[in-house]
């Protein structure tokens, strides 16, 4: 039988969350907004399979309380007596995107009561694929992992999309039911266990999410609303509707879902998927609405919870305050970053690479975040940005490698393959001893050498071929040719499990222990720690490529030195008056170098001469004593 809750005023519609709930008692919950439909009912898949009909209450939405229904339950919206549809707030698809919807428990015995989040200065982020991680490809599987990314000095792991996709391997960003926990990750459980046992590490947890879009395979919420619109195109499908008729209930789905996330899961930040490909022309927009009310909720539960959105117009407008024009998001990521480092370590200048040249270029985005700000860009033939020099560097976020610049390749081929070890260190000491939030990308820090591929598992024939297709135009554009990696074959993704028994094997033990140096100098010196643009200084050399940073104040500066040239050279540096003590050199032996290194400490009157060898990386301390504990 079905009761119903009386709905009077649209907050309580508000009040009641979407989808189904349990309630105290022996029933259950149910809310969907259904403008398409004017009959709705709960079709419950048990041995009676019961259909209910649900109340209309307003506001197209339609709600109904079921007895007899307990976490475990499987059941459907059927609409106008004719489609059987999951919940488009579906909390659980165990059958995968075509299957019934499942009622989940949400209580948790949560141990984290402690635990208020971190400073957005203290995130040093570390992007995984919950499949690629590990041979299990599970949630569970990422738990033993945790003392090993602490000891690194990881303070969040970010987690690629994990909203319910087609198949069982998938990148992620074809997820169609944004509330539902991937089923072969091991579902919501296995999630909130995941969360609460890095928030006993001490380590936050981010949560890639995909608000642009929604995948084209089991995608049923048009046949609900207006969730999308053709007003507007995106390159990977129908646009979200964000500013049309209806969109006031599309915001609300999205942004209750992204609450959802930081209540039922303690999630500390949510990575936003591409916003740029979010258009909406609204005069609150709807991220500056979803940033209110994250920032709210964070109140109201007593831990932080932050947005980093992804953007390719390096507008600084998204990390500014609402008051100040802005969206009032925390943190951006710097695609200009990786690129000027990128070209400098590999020479590559195809495709968007092309805007890039000399270690000027990673002077200047070192120097002010964004290096293109109202600058023309060749790749795409007009200037595009804005000068990002007054935001803060813990706005940024910053790195050598990471899912998109690695998986979107020909053959998604990382940096180690490629660079020796002293190249390595080098882009490793240039991120992590940035003044900006650095990410790692999974196995980045012991030199990982399997590929990142693009990888699905569709059903459709047709959709697979266009998958395929899509990539071979992508590549096109970078002058690629050759065959790529098949995304539906399942070898494609099995090839890119990460090898754990590398980290302990020659150079790559190396890597990860220099990793590890340079965090812990990340965290315990004073002018590495203070993220502050007033509190440095760049300077870059042409001939040889050099790039100079200054960070910190007199009588705590420190002086970072990066060489990006294969060519060994002598080169006189300005360096400030006064004793300086060596704090790491790439060239050392213990970092694999048999090369000239500095000695422990260096007398400055004005400049010092250095023998700088190919890509050497070289971090000096201004000091009295060699040994002085506030360094």
């Amino acid at each position: 039988m079905g009761t119903y809750h009386k709905f009077n005023t649209a907050t309580s519609l508000r009040e009641q969350l979407l989808g189904a709930r349990i309630l105290d008692g022996n029933g259950c919950s149910f809310l969907v907004w259904a403008p398409h439909a004017t009959r709705v009912e709960i079709s419950i898949i048990d041995p009676q399979n019961r259909k209910i009909l649900m109340r209309s209450v307003g506001g197209d939405y339609f709600h109904g309380v079921v007895e007899g229904v307990s976490a475990g339950a499987l059941y459907r919206y059927r609409l106008d007596n004719d489609k059987e549809r999951p919940d488009p707030a579906s909390r659980y698809q165990p059958q995968g995107v075509h299957g019934p919807s499942q009622v989940v428990e949400h209580r948790f015995d949560w141990s984290d009561s402690e635990w208020r989040g971190l400073p957005l200065e203290k995130y040093v982020f570390y992007e995984l694929h919950t499949g690629a991680f590990t041979p299990q490809g599970t949630f569970e599987a990422i738990i033993p992992r945790l003392p090993a990314l602490k000891d690194l000095g990881v303070t969040a792991i970010e987690l690629m999309p994990a909203a319910q996709f087609p198949g069982n391997r998938n990148w992620g960003y074809d997820g169609v039911y944004p509330y539902a926990v991937q089923a072969s990750y091991g579902g919501p459980g296995a999630l909130k266990a995941l969360v609460n046992a890095c928030h006993q590490q001490g380590i936050a947890v981010v949560l890639d999410v995909v608000y642009n879009h929604l995948g084209p395979e089991g995608n049923y919420l048009a046949d609900f609303g207006p969730y999308f619109t053709d007003f507007y195109k995106t390159p990977w499908g129908q646009a979200v509707n964000f500013d049309r008729a209806g969109s006031d209930e599309v915001r609300r789905y999205f942004i209750e879902n992204a609450l959802q996330w930081v209540t039922d899961f303690h999630i500390d930040a949510l990575r936003l998927d591409a916003i740029h490909a979010i258009v909406d022309s609204s005069a609150q927009t709807f991220l500056e609405e979803l940033g209110a009310a994250v920032h709210t909720r964070a109140t109201e539960v007593g831990r932080d919870a932050y947005l980093i959105p992804e953007s390719n117009r390096n507008d600084p407008r998204v990390v500014r305050p609402v008051g100040a024009g802005g969206l009032g998001l925390d943190a951006v990521w710097n695609d200009d970053f990786h690129h000027a480092l990128h070209v400098l370590l590999t020479g590559e200048r195809n495709g968007y690479y092309e805007d890039y040249s000399g270690i000027e270029d990673l002077a200047g985005s070192y120097r002010d975040g964004f290096l293109y700000a109202q600058r023309y860009s060749t790749f795409r033939q007009k200037r595009y940005g804005k000068s990002s020099k007054d935001i803060p560097p813990k706005r940024f976020v910053v790195f050598a490698q990471n899912h998109d610049q690695v998986g979107n390749r020909r053959l998604g081929d990382r940096l180690s393959p490629s660079l020796s070890l002293d190249q390595l260190k080098l882009a490793a000491g240039t991120v992590l001893l940035s003044p900006y939030l650095p990410l790692l990308f999974m196995g980045e820090e012991y030199g990982e050498i399997a590929p990142f591929q693009y990888f699905v598992s569709h059903q459709d024939p047709s959709l697979v071929a266009a998958v395929r297709q899509g990539r071979r135009n992508e590549f096109a554009r970078f002058g690629w040719t050759g065959d790529i990696p098949d995304p539906e074959d399942e070898s494609t993704f099995r090839r890119c499990k990460l090898n754990w028994d590398l980290q302990t094997a020659s150079h790559h033990r190396v890597l990860w222990h220099f990793y590890r140096e340079l965090l812990r100098l990340r965290r315990e010196v004073p002018a590495l720690a203070q993220l502050d643009k007033n509190a440095f200084e760049v300077i870059s050399f042409a001939d040889p490529k050099v790039l100079l940073v200054k960070r910190g104040i007199v009588p705590r500066q420190v002086l970072i030195v990066g060489h990006f040239d294969q060519t060994p050279t002598e080169f006189t540096l300005p360096i400030p008056p006064g004793r300086w003590h060596r704090r790491l050199d790439s060239a050392q032996e213990r970092w694999g170098d048999q090369g000239n290194q500095s000695p422990p400490v260096l007398q400055s009157h004005g400049e010092l001469r250095f023998f700088l060898s190919p890509w050497r990386f070289l971090v000096l301390a201004q000091t009295a004593e060699v040994n002085d504990p506030l360094l």
